[in-house]
């Protein structure tokens, strides 16, 4: 779950009371806003999770199904508690409250084999809030490299500020679409500019690096090591919660569909836009059409 609190000013301060513009109680996740969005664009998705046995989890996968997200794989914990985050959100950027919940007891044991089979792809979130999954997710991916089946991942904020450097710089050996922010590229290698990083630092790679940079726009690597960047595109943001997560649906949707490039960039960056303009991750899905309209009137 996501409760959002936006407004301009929304930094509590102790012992005061404080209005702000807006609550919101929303869908959360990540890989679930990753998902909604991928089914707004037109992709057929399965989602495979957790959530506890109450309220929180009923309405999370409700909101999935509504969206088009199939949740046949979803399942609900006796006597856990659905992950929650709270997210003080301004125009201009975000901070985030999360309460684990159910969030780190997804284990392979909730995949099954049948579903891996019938796969084109497979992407996941928050690397670092998975611990049930962080130590499998480098022999799965090979798994399904070998089946022909592509992967990508995003790996969230480490909370922990640890940042597993190993674990990452193994699994993109595996990966056809690495897909952090630019602040955790830079704490994941230690690095002051995202082009050292895209240029010289990165371990074996198997596919493509994308980084989000915010009103920067994205850069990305491409499999044979030369970088391009491209510009935001301009809108006026209501709520940044999940632009990160519908760029990523974007760069994977065009991606499947053989873009590459500046084309494909373009492309994720326009639903990440897109996204900003409704509150919460799933508030303004990117469509297709959404996006075409967005490039043909806003040609930065």
């Amino acid at each position: 779950m996501d409760i959002i609190v936006s407004g301009n000013d929304v930094m509590p301060e102790w012992n005061r009371e404080k209005m702000v513009d807006g609550f919101e109680v929303v869908l959360g996740s990540s890989s679930a806003i990753t998902a909604c969005a991928l089914a707004s664009l037109g992709a057929d998705v399965r989602f495979v999770s957790v959530v506890g046995d109450d309220d929180f989890g009923t309405f999370c996968t409700g909101e999935l199904q509504r969206m088009g997200v199939n949740t046949e794989h979803v399942t609900r914990l006796p006597g856990i508690k659905t992950g929650v985050t709270l997210s003080l959100s301004t125009p201009a950027d975000r901070g985030l409250l999360t309460y684990a919940g159910s969030i780190p007891l997804l284990t392979p044991d909730y995949i099954p084999e049948t579903l891996l089979r019938q796969a084109e792809h497979l992407h996941f979130g928050s690397y670092y809030l998975q611990d049930g999954m962080r130590p499998h997710w480098l022999e799965l991916f090979k798994k399904l490299r070998a089946d022909g089946i592509s992967t990508s991942f995003d790996t969230g904020w480490d909370v922990a500020n640890q940042w597993d450097r190993e674990g990452i710089s193994a699994l993109l050996a595996e990966t056809e679409l690495f897909i952090p922010s630019e602040d955790e590229l830079l704490h994941i290698f230690a690095a002051d500019r995202v082009a050292s990083v895209l240029e010289s630092m990165l371990p074996s790679v198997a596919g493509m690096v994308a980084v989000k940079q915010g009103s920067r726009g994205a850069s990305l690597r491409e499999s044979d090591g030369s970088v391009i960047s491209a510009v935001p595109y301009v809108v006026t943001p209501v709520d940044t919660t999940g632009a990160g997560d519908c760029f990523n649906a974007g760069i994977i949707y065009g991606y499947l569909l053989g873009r590459r490039g500046e084309e494909l960039l373009r492309f994720a960056n326009a639903c990440g836009a897109l996204s900003t303009l409704g509150i919460g991750g799933t508030g303004s899905l990117p469509t297709v059409e959404a996006v075409l309209r967005l490039q043909a009137g806003n040609n930065r």
